[in-house]
């Protein structure tokens, strides 16, 4: 346990933008010499573009995440319209792009109309997912706006466990219809005569989980599912569809995405994917082992969108919405989810950014869930706000958005995290190219415990320049954590100047660390 001088020492450090280390761990590692490894990067091995929408996140009715969180009203820090505006500032530095509301499971019982309207005369009504009560003061035209302030897209997700066709149908015309119709004039009355002209739409939540209310097999969701999009693709024909794919993988979910894919594969443009991560054995590198399952996820779905598309002319494009993924294994629903992440858990945070760019030919929205307070990089209380470590990473890795993410070469020590699993590179890694302003983007995980892995970077094509800015997250204490005026856990930034002799340079990884370095072409 620190003493509070030494604790004194770290706040400091910490404002600073450094991370104090603990001695005697460091020496411990410095002891041993640092394993051997090297990458290769060639600007013209071209996957995909880092799709802006990959920085998305997700607006849930459960526990604290609107009310108390995006939504405070009466709350001195909020504005007259109830938004926390200290939480609106945050939401806006961490660079959200599409937004995903109201749920979740709570979207299976929720009915949007009880949401619109004078507030003090909206319903409130129970919500049997999280067993709570929904008071409805924050509805559709509250979350419109607040994507309109924070410039992020929104996306809806429609009721399709309790809901009705109509019901998803009407909340179309509500939100996008332009001619004077029924619920175009209500949304007229109710503050907002222009259409919204929401682009993005669930087609329900996580239907393949028997957890879900109105939960169907896979042939009734995807008939269900398919009705819906054509009454939807009715009031607007421009919208962008998600199915609902994979979050039960206890059960066939192969058989799943294949039937709800063919059965929707002329209507959606997106199959949704969920996963969750933890490290519930302490294990620091099986944990770090999860990208071998987001990738097999993310490549088996791939491989099957390519199958109901062959032998197809002119076959619909679909790509993969990874519209729920963050590290969940502490906090349930009594402590309302929300889970204090700490160092390890902001490392993880590379382990996912790092498959969505490998895969960025398919993987073209993903949604950080949550965003403020349920397993969120953002915590409130009534008097202010503190960043979680998983803050960090999400923010640099979004100033890659619009990149093209490259194919990289690596050879890496392996190790193999469980007796079924084959080896994995210590070095987890994926790269980004900036052609208008030539510069390379390398990210780096060290999923060593206890190694510093020395690398030989080499870059294929155009000569590197011999400055590397440095983004970087270490620390000696894999479970350091923030709180309420104790940022403890923080990235460090730098310019480096290294050798670069024929093409390359030696840079060396801290053992349990994330790096981002950029490095332009002359």
């Amino acid at each position: 346990m620190r003493t509070p001088l030494r604790l004194a020492a770290a706040l400091a450090l910490a404002g600073a933008g450094l991370v104090l280390a603990a001695a005697p761990a460091r020496l411990a590692a410095e002891a041993q010499p640092p394993l051997q490894a090297r990458i290769k990067i060639d600007t013209d091995r071209v996957i995909g573009e880092v799709d802006p929408l990959l920085f998305g996140s997700f607006a849930e009715h459960l526990g604290r995440m609107i009310y108390g969180g995006i939504y405070d009203e009466g709350n001195p820090l909020s504005d007259a319209d109830g938004y926390r505006t200290d939480v609106m500032r945050a939401v806006k530095d961490l660079g959200v792009t599409v937004l995903r509301w109201p749920g979740g499971n709570f979207v299976s019982g929720y009915h949007w109309k009880d949401g619109i309207g004078p507030k003090d005369l909206r319903p409130a009504r129970l919500d049997l997912a999280w067993n709570a009560v929904e008071s409805n003061r924050f509805g559709t035209d509250e979350f419109l706006k607040y994507a309109e302030r924070i410039g992020a897209e929104p996306y809806i997700a429609v009721n399709l466990g309790l809901g009705t066709i109509d019901e998803a149908r009407d909340w179309v015309e509500y939100t996008n219809e332009a001619r004077p119709t029924w619920w175009a004039n209500e949304r007229g009355k109710n503050g907002h005569p222009a259409p919204y002209s929401v682009k993005y739409w669930g087609l329900g939540n996580e239907m393949d989980g028997p957890w879900q209310l109105g939960h169907k097999p896979a042939n009734e969701y995807a008939r269900f599912a398919l009705e819906a999009a054509k009454a939807m693709r009715g009031v607007d024909d421009s919208i962008k569809l998600i199915a609902s794919g994979s979050s039960n993988y206890g059960a066939d979910w192969v058989g799943w995405n294949r039937t709800v894919l063919a059965t929707l594969r002329n209507q959606i443009d997106y199959i949704a994917i969920h996963t969750y991560v933890g490290n519930r054995d302490n294990d620091f590198e099986k944990y770090m082992a999860w990208s071998q399952t987001i990738d097999r996820y993310i490549e088996t779905t791939a491989a099957l969108i390519k199958e109901v598309r062959a032998g197809r002319a002119n076959a619909r494009p679909i790509a993969i919405a990874y519209d729920e993924w963050n590290v969940w294994y502490r906090a349930g629903v009594k402590e309302g989810l929300e889970e204090r992440y700490d160092f390890e858990d902001a490392l993880a945070m590379g382990l996912f950014f790092n498959s969505f760019f490998r895969h960025a030919d398919v993987v073209k929205m993903a949604n950080l869930a949550q965003m403020v307070n349920v397993i969120a990089p953002i915590m409130t209380s009534k008097d202010g706000l503190f960043l979680q470590p998983t803050y960090f990473p999400f923010v640099e890795y979004g100033k890659q958005r619009g990149n093209r993410a490259l194919d990289v070469w690596v050879s890496a020590p392996t190790y193999t995290p469980a007796e079924n699993r084959p080896p994995l590179a210590y070095l987890d890694v994926s790269a980004t190219y900036d052609a208008k302003g030539r510069q390379v983007v390398l990210n780096v995980l060290n999923r060593n415990q206890d190694r510093d892995i020395a690398t030989r970077i080499e870059n294929q094509e155009g000569r590197l320049a011999g400055v590397l800015a440095v983004w970087q997250m270490t620390h000696d204490d894999l479970k350091a954590t923030n709180d309420f005026g104790e940022d403890r856990v923080r990235p460090v930034t730098r310019t480096e100047t290294v050798s670069v002799r024929d093409g390359g340079f030696t840079f060396t990884f801290p053992a349990h660390s994330l790096t981002i370095l950029r490095m332009k072409l002359e």
